[in-house]
C-alpha cells in the first residue's frame, strides 16, 4: 500500500514539489530577466509576475494551496496586461497568455491535492470546472493559430473581372517581368478561383543543376523562365540555359555553360529578341530613334536567347538550337569585365537579366557589399543585340566616360550599381534602373558628391544614347543598405480628374512605394522629407532628412516598441524585450554607430528583388515583403582578417565584415531570439494589395506557414500560416488570381486577387525562390502556370525542379 502523509499520497506531494520548483525556476527567470528589462526601462511586468510566481512556486512545493490562488492572480493580471499592450491582437495574446493558460489548467487541477495536503476540502469540481474553461479557451486558441489573421481585412467585395478578348489576349511571356514594363501580370483566364482546385501537374523538368545548400557560396534557384511560342526557356544557377517544349516539358536544347562564382550563383531571368519582330519606335516628342538593326533573313540567331553570367559575361544564344551567336562579341560571348580594373570574384557579379531595351542590351552589375572601399564601379552599359558591341557607357562616379575608360585608366571605382532587373518603355526609349548603395554600404565618408547623387535611387537613361534623363533618390547618403531592390513595374496612374499619367512604381527595402512620373521622375504621391538623427561616426557626411512616402502605404516599417517584442513563449519573448531595450532604435533611419543599433527592417528588405504585381484592370497592385530587423554595430580599427564566410556580407550570412579602406569593421545579424525566431511580432511576410485609386491597401494578408522551419531550424510539420518572410515574385492573372512560391514552406499558392484569401495550394519537392509565370499554348489552347523549385533560402532542401500545372482536359 502506497504511504500516505496529510491525506495524499508520497506521489502526489512529490508531483507538487515538482510543479512548485518548476513555477518558482520560471519566476526566477523572469525576476532576473524582469530586472534586467526595468533597468533598462522596460516594462515591469515581468520583474512584479516573477516575485509572486517564486513566491507560488514556494507555496506550492511546501503543499500550500496559497500558492496557486497567487499563480491564478499572476495570470489575470497578465491577462489584464496582456490587452492593455496588445489590445486584441492575435499573435501578441497568444505570446502572452498561451504558456500561462497551460501553466493554468495544471495549477487549477493540482490544486485539490493542495487543499488536501492542507487539510482542507478539495473544492474538486471548481477546480476541474476552472481548468476545464481554461483548457478549452487554450485549445480554442491553439486551433485558431492555423487560420490566417490577416493584418487588413478586405471588405468582403473586389473589382469585377475583366475578361479577356482575342485582342487583348496574351501571346508569349518574352520579358523577365512578363512586359517590358515589368508588369507580371498575365491577360488570361482560363484558370479562375473557381476552378483553380482542379489544377494538377501537367509536366515537371529537372535540369540537372541544383543548387548546393545555402552558404558561403550562396547558390540559389531564382529564376522566372521565357516562353515564345510553343518554348519555354530556362536559366539555372549555374547559368545553362534550357528549351522546353511548352505542352510536354520534353527538352528541346540545352546549352552548358556552367559558370561558377564563389558567392552569387543563380540566374534570376533571361531575354529575348526577335530580328523579324516590327522595330516600335518612340512615339513620345523628343525621343531619341531606336537604332534598327539587320539579321540576314534565315540566318542563324535570328531569334536570340541574351543571358547576364555570374563569370560577368553577356552571352547570345539561337533560340531555336542553343548555339552560341558567333555575330555577337568573340563567338557568342562579351566581356563585361572590360574597364573594371581589378574585379576578381565575386566582387563584380551579374545577378539580374538583362533587359532589352529597343536593339540595344542594358546590363548592370552587382558590387560585393561591405567588403572595401576599392571595388569595381557600377557602370551600367548598352550592347548593341547583334553585333554585342559597346553602344554606350554610363559610369556614375564620371559620366563624362560614354564608351569605354581611356587607356590605362578604369570606369570610377566602388560606385552605385544597378544589380536588380530594369525596365524599358518603349514610347519614350527609356531604360527605368534601380540603383542600390555605393560600396562600402554602411560607410558614407569616403563616398564622392556623385555618390550622393545616384545611390539608392530610380535612374532614366536615354537608352539609345546612355544619357541621363533624371535622377529621383529614395535614400539620401544610405547607410542602411536600403537599395533599390527590384524592376520598377508601369502603371497609368489615375488622377483625381478621371486622367492618367503614365508612371512607373517600385518598392524599397525601406518598406516605402514611390510612384513617379516616366516622363520626369517627380513624384505622383505625397514624399515628405523627416528629421532624422545622427550616428556617432567622425566626418560621416549625415543626411539631416530622409524621404518617406507617406501618398502611399508603408509596409512593414514600424515603428517599433518593446510591446512589438514576441516570443513563442513569454520566456523568449522576455529576451527579446531584453535585447530591443540594449539597442539604440530610433526609427526606421536608425543611423548606425559604435554602439548596437536596429535597423528595421533590416538590409534583406522590406521589399527585395521579386518586384511589384500588377492588374491594370483593377487598379490593383500587388507587393509581398519580408519583415526581418538587423542588429547593426561599426567596430573601430577593427582587423581586417575579421571576415564572414565567404569575405562578403552575403545577406544569406551574416557577421563581421572588414570594409576595408576605412576606419570600421560593421558587424551585423538578423534580430533574433535564441530559438532562432524573429523577435518582433508576426506576419515577418505579408502579401499587400493597394487600390491605386486611393493609394489605400485593400487587402493585407500573411503569406506562408512553419510547415517546412520553425526554431532552432527544427521543421515544426504544421501548416500554422503565421506569415514568413518571402522571398521571390509574384503573378498576377486576369482570372482573379494571385500566384506566389517565395516563402520558406513547400507551396505554390493561388490567392483571390479580390480578397487576398488563399483559394489553392500544392505542394512542391522542396522550397521555392523563383518568380511564377504562365502563358497559353498556341498549340492546345491550355494555360499553364510554371514554376521553379530549387529549394527555399533558409531550407537545407535543395532541388532541380520545373513545374508546369494546367487544369484536366
Amino acid at each position: 500500500m502506497e504511504h500516505r502523509t496529510n491525506g495524499i499520497s508520497r506521489l502526489a506531494r512529490l508531483w507538487l514539489i515538482v510543479l512548485g520548483v518548476v513555477i518558482a525556476l520560471a519566476g526566477l527567470f523572469f525576476v532576473v530577466g524582469g530586472a534586467m528589462l526595468v533597468s533598462l526601462g522596460g516594462s515591469l511586468y515581468f520583474l512584479i509576475a516573477g516575485v509572486v510566481l517564486v513566491i507560488s512556486g514556494t507555496m506550492i512545493a511546501m503543499h500550500k494551496p496559497v500558492g496557486a490562488v497567487l499563480f491564478g492572480l499572476v495570470f489575470l493580471a497578465t491577462a489584464i496586461w496582456a490587452m492593455w499592450e496588445a489590445g486584441l491582437d492575435f499573435w501578441p495574446l497568444i505570446s502572452r497568455l498561451l504558456a500561462m493558460s497551460v501553466g493554468l489548467v495544471v495549477v487549477a487541477l493540482s490544486y485539490p491535492l493542495l487543499r488536501r495536503a492542507a487539510g482542507q476540502t478539495r473544492l474538486r469540481a471548481a477546480s476541474f470546472g476552472t481548468a476545464a474553461v481554461v483548457a478549452v479557451c487554450a485549445a480554442a486558441a491553439f486551433a485558431a493559430m492555423f487560420v490566417p489573421h490577416p493584418t487588413v481585412r478586405s471588405n468582403g467585395t473586389g473589382p469585377a473581372l475583366t475578361a479577356v478578348t482575342p485582342e487583348t489576349e496574351q501571346k508569349n511571356w518574352e520579358h523577365y517581368g512578363n512586359t517590358a514594363g515589368g508588369s507580371r501580370f498575365v491577360a488570361l483566364d482560363e484558370i479562375t478561383p473557381d476552378n483553380v482546385k482542379d489544377l494538377e501537374v501537367a509536366w515537371t523538368y529537372r535540369t540537372g543543376d541544383t543548387p548546393i545548400s545555402p552558404g558561403a557560396n550562396g547558390a540559389e534557384d531564382q529564376q522566372t523562365p521565357l516562353q515564345v511560342g510553343d518554348t519555354v526557356f530556362l536559366c539555372t544557377p549555374h547559368n545553362n540555359v534550357i528549351a522546353l517544349d511548352a505542352d510536354t516539358g520534353a527538352e528541346k536544347w540545352k546549352a552548358e555553360i556552367n559558370a561558377k562564382s564563389s558567392v552569387w550563383m543563380r540566374c534570376r531571368g533571361l531575354a529575348y529578341f526577335d530580328a523579324t519582330a516590327p522595330l516600335q519606335q518612340p512615339s513620345a516628342p523628343g525621343s531619341t530613334p531606336v537604332t534598327p538593326v539587320t539579321v540576314a533573313s534565315g540566318a542563324a540567331c535570328e531569334r536570340r536567347i541574351l543571358m547576364n553570367t555570374i563569370e560577368a559575361e553577356l552571352i547570345a544564344l539561337d533560340a531555336d538550337t542553343g548555339a552560341f551567336c558567333t555575330d555577337f562579341g568573340t563567338n557568342g560571348r562579351v566581356d563585361l569585365k572590360i574597364g573594371l580594373g581589378d574585379a576578381p570574384d565575386p566582387s563584380y557579379v551579374l545577378t539580374s537579366a538583362p533587359t532589352l531595351a529597343g536593339t540595344t542590351v542594358v546590363v548592370g552589375g552587382r558590387i560585393a557589399d561591405n567588403v572595401s572601399a576599392d571595388m569595381p564601379g557600377g557602370v551600367m552599359r548598352g550592347f548593341d543585340v547583334v553585333t554585342g558591341a559597346l553602344r554606350w557607357a554610363f559610369d556614375p562616379g564620371n559620366p563624362d566616360i560614354t564608351l569605354l575608360p581611356a587607356p590605362g585608366q578604369t570606369y570610377t571605382r566602388s560606385t552605385p550599381n544597378v544589380w536588380a532587373s530594369m525596365s524599358y518603355d518603349p514610347a519614350l526609349n527609356t531604360v527605368f534602373m534601380p540603383v542600390g548603395s555605393p560600396s562600402v554600404d554602411l560607410y558614407g565618408a569616403t563616398r564622392t558628391p556623385l555618390d550622393h547623387k545616384y545611390g539608392a535611387s530610380m535612374l532614366a537613361l536615354d537608352a539609345t544614347t546612355g544619357r541621363e534623363k533624371w535622377v529621383y533618390q529614395t535614400v539620401h547618403n544610405d547607410l542602411w543598405d536600403f537599395d533599390v531592390p527590384m524592376q520598377p513595374s508601369f502603371i497609368d496612374f489615375p488622377k483625381a480628374d478621371g486622367s492618367t499619367v503614365p508612371a512607373l512604381v517600385f518598392g524599397t527595402k525601406a518598406g516605402q512605394i514611390y510612384v513617379l512620373d516616366r516622363a520626369t521622375g517627380q513624384p505622383l504621391t505625397k514624399v515628405d522629407e523627416v528629421p532624422v538623427k545622427p550616428g556617432n561616426i567622425p566626418n560621416e557626411p549625415y543626411a539631416p532628412t530622409q524621404p518617406l512616402s507617406v501618398g502611399m502605404p508603408q509596409i512593414g516599417t514600424g515603428p517599433l516598441a518593446e510591446a512589438d517584442m514576441w516570443g513563442a513563449t513569454p520566456f523568449d519573448q522576455l529576451l527579446c524585450r531584453i535585447s530591443f531595450k540594449s539597442m539604440r532604435y530610433e526609427g526606421l533611419y536608425t543611423a548606425p554607430g559604435t554602439d548596437v543599433s536596429l535597423a528595421f527592417p533590416g538590409s534583406l528588405g522590406g521589399m527585395n528583388w521579386g518586384g511589384i504585381s500588377i492588374d491594370p484592370n483593377s487598379g490593383y497592385i500587388f507587393i509581398n515583403d519580408m519583415r526581418v530587423g538587423l542588429w547593426v554595430q561599426m567596430i573601430e580599427a577593427a582587423p581586417s582578417n575579421q571576415t564572414n564566410s565567404g569575405g562578403e556580407s552575403t545577406n544569406t550570412g551574416m557577421g563581421v565584415v572588414p570594409m576595408r579602406g576605412t576606419p570600421y569593421a560593421v558587424n551585423k545579424n538578423r534580430f533574433l531570439s535564441p530559438l532562432g525566431i524573429p523577435c518582433q511580432e508576426p506576419p515577418y511576410g505579408t502579401m499587400t494589395a493597394v487600390d491605386m485609386k486611393t493609394q489605400q491597401i485593400a487587402w493585407q494578408v500573411p503569406v506562408g506557414t512553419v510547415q517546412d522551419t520553425g526554431p532552432l531550424g527544427i521543421k515544426m510539420h504544421l501548416p500554422v500560416p503565421i506569415g514568413m518572410p518571402t522571398l521571390g515574385g509574384t503573378l498576377a492573372t486576369q482570372g482573379g488570381l494571385l500566384f506566389i512560391a517565395g516563402t520558406q514552406d513547400y507551396y505554390l499558392r493561388a490567392l483571390s486577387t479580390a480578397t487576398g484569401e488563399e483559394v489553392w495550394k500544392a505542394r512542391l519537392p522542396v522550397g521555392s525562390q523563383g518568380g511564377p509565370m504562365s502563358y497559353k499554348s498556341p498549340k492546345t489552347g491550355k494555360q499553364y502556370i510554371v514554376i521553379s523549385a530549387g529549394g527555399a533560402r533558409q531550407s537545407p532542401d535543395r532541388g532541380d525542379y520545373v513545374i508546369a500545372y494546367a487544369l484536366p482536359d
